[in-house]
């Protein structure tokens, strides 16, 4: 209820007119190497020594060899080459560890930012679309998709090390022999030339790969949700079926992707065998003339397997970017037409530090509720042409007004659109007699909450799912606790309200989430309250009790004396029950989408068929 107003809902997230094209792989490590650009920098320096030192040691053994064969001209002794060699090896340790320390550090910190930027746009988005796909395949993409282009921008601290290492070594090699040279380093190249004509290959085997996974998670996601119902039905064979074909759906694109580019570092690997071949066959008539020394070769071998690393790096380095893009599109999928460099947008990661404690919205004085109007609403769901259509409806501090009508008549919409969880196809909302321009990131408290047909409680304890960040210093716990006639259900369980209630709050009944969703809009103090359908896991007595303490004791704003605040909320309701209606101060009657009556319930009884029906449960349930 956070997002922006985003026009019409398209069936398919995927391909919305407002989304802009994916940028490019490496623009968006670009944007990632900018965000911390002093962190990145030392990273390089250390992979660059990493990388480039063995250089060093490679002129280093061919004075060495030189020195042994009586071949070297006048320069260092070999007792003073050993320990060269050793001080450049312990620098090139230390360069390792700094830069394993230094690069898990910035890694971590882009992984961060990536899915934090996912998350925000997801959050934003209205609730009815925030997500494309079911919430397991959604962590694929937080999980693997993100590791991809993190993968894909780290590399770029070895770039500068990786070209020191071949441009150095390859004027030193060609200084000594060119033609030996030129023959060794046309193969690398060549691989190279085929990693980038292999691109589209990769890129679809990494697509299935990561497509195979997300249906992996995502049947696992559905089948943990849905446990009870596949016990009932004595599914666990069929159950175990599927995911045993899923799962070998996903063996078999894993093991085309990893095996393309296993093959493609095999391809790299073996050229330090060819090359070593090579420079045997082509130096050994000059090592007898004395034009090629034994220090010379010993550093060719020595370049030509670093030159062979570097340029297998490299080569894996393109084919990692050419698979990453598929990770950057279905990241931008799930981002549901962010604009273009949303994804790694710079914004503060609290990796290091505490993150700041939330808190409460303070209401302003414009946020008191004087009068709220919605006119004209407009909402039809596109895959089913269904909704409601031109419904007005207005309350004012203490209202009570309920929405009614048989199943499918539109009151869920209704409620959605008014909120901004769904987008609006004609209409306006107005708060004291200002348009709202954003219902999503307006409807919210202090100025509204809301309780859906389902209520969601999270695997926590009850206190937090009541507080959801909130201090509890700052609010009124106990008195929202009682207008949720929760208190008695709260002393009889084990921990009171440190009693975790497990996934979905699966430890409370029916009523009691509805319960506990229902102080935990109280706590907020908002000035309305919208409820679809709360009472319908209630007895006749608890819910009068409930509606009763709402108005017998008005909400207070959080962190103001009681004093200042008494007033009573706002309530919009979707309801068939007789204890909501008879409570009404106004009643609206929807059907096929359309008001069909409103008023009074005396007067909808004796005036309306369609209120006589569902007054005596004809239609409702």
């Amino acid at each position: 209820m956070i997002g922006e107003l985003n026009g019409h809902m398209n069936p398919n997230p995927n391909t919305r007119p407002d989304a802009a094209a994916p940028p490019s792989t490496w623009r968006l490590a670009w944007r990632l190497i900018r965000y911390q650009p002093g962190l990145w920098a030392v990273d390089a320096l250390f992979w660059g020594l990493v990388w480039s030192l063995p250089v060093a040691v490679g002129y280093l053994v061919k004075l060495a060899f030189d020195a042994l064969t009586g071949s070297a001209r006048a320069g260092f002794n070999l007792p003073t080459l050993l320990v060269l060699m050793l001080l450049v090896g312990l620098v090139r340790i230390g360069s390792i560890f700094g830069g394993i320390f230094y690069n898990v550090k910035w890694a971590e910190t882009i992984c961060a930012l990536m899915r934090l930027n996912v998350l925000s746009r997801v959050l934003a988005e209205p609730g009815a679309r925030a997500m494309p796909e079911s919430p397991g395949k959604a962590v694929s993409r937080f999980r693997d998709d993100v590791e991809d282009l993190r993968v894909a921008t780290e590399w770029t601290v070895d770039l500068v090390g990786m070209l020191i290492t071949v441009v150095v070594a390859f004027l030193i090699m060609l200084r000594v022999n060119a033609p030996v040279t030129l023959l060794v380093f046309l193969p690398l190249l060549a691989i190279v030339a085929v990693v980038n004509l292999l691109r589209a290959r990769l890129e679809a085997y990494r697509l299935a790969s990561r497509q195979a996974t997300s249906r992996v998670t995502g049947f696992l996601g559905e089948t943990f949700g849905a446990i009870q119902a596949v016990k009932v039905a004595t599914a666990e064979g069929p159950v175990t079926a599927r995911f045993d074909q899923l799962n070998e759906q996903r063996r078999q694109a894993a093991l085309k992707d990893t095996l393309l580019t296993s093959m493609l570092g095999t391809l790299f690997g073996s050229t330090v065998n060819l090359g070593t071949g090579v420079i045997l066959l082509m130096t050994a008539g000059a090592i007898q003339r004395g034009s090629f020394s034994v220090g010379d070769f010993a550093m060719f071998v020595m370049y030509l397997g670093r030159v062979t690393d570097v340029m297998f790096a490299f080569g894996h380095m393109l084919a990692w970017h050419k698979q990453a893009g598929i990770s950057r599109d279905r990241l931008s999928a799930l981002m549901q037409g962010a604009p273009a460099l949303q994804l790694v947008a710079h914004r503060e990661v609290w990796m290091h530090a505490p993150a700041p404690e939330p808190t409460p919205a303070r209401p302003t004085p414009g946020d008191r509720l004087r009068r709220f109007e919605a006119r004209g609403i407009t909402c039809i769901h596109p895959e089913s042409g269904r909704g409601v259509r031109d419904v007005s409806l207005r309350l004012d501090p203490g209202s009570f007004v309920v929405i009614t009508g048989r199943i499918g008549a539109g009151k869920t919409t209704l409620l959605r659109a008014i909120l901004g969880l769904l987008p609006l196809d004609a209409g306006e909302i107005l708060w004291n007699g200002r348009r709202v321009e954003d219902p999503a990131g307006f409807m919210v408290p202090p100025r509204c909450a809301y309780t859906g047909q389902v209520p969601r409680l999270f695997s926590a304890d009850l206190r937090d799912n009541l507080l959801m960040g909130l201090p509890e210093s700052e609010v009124d716990l106990s008195a929202a606790i009682r207008q949720a006639v929760l208190e008695r259900d709260v002393a009889a369980l084990d921990a009171g309200l440190d009693t975790l209630v497990g996934p979905r709050g699966v430890k409370l009944s029916g009523g009691q989430l509805q319960r506990a969703s229902a102080a935990r809009m109280f706590v907020r103090s908002p000035e309305i309250l919208v409820f679809d359908d709360l009472s319908s896991a209630l007895d006749v007595e608890t819910e009068a009790r409930l509606w009763g303490r709402i108005f017998a004791r008005p909400l207070t704003e959080a962190g103001s004396p009681p004093a200042s605040a008494v007033r009573p909320p706002a309530c919009l309701v979707v309801s068939h029950r007789r204890p909501a209606l008879r409570r009404a101060d106004h009643i609206i009657v929807l059907e096929a989408g359309r008001v069909v009556a409103e008023g009074k319930l005396d007067a909808l009884l004796e005036g309306s068929a369609e209120m006589r029906a569902l007054w005596s449960g004809e239609l409702a349930g």
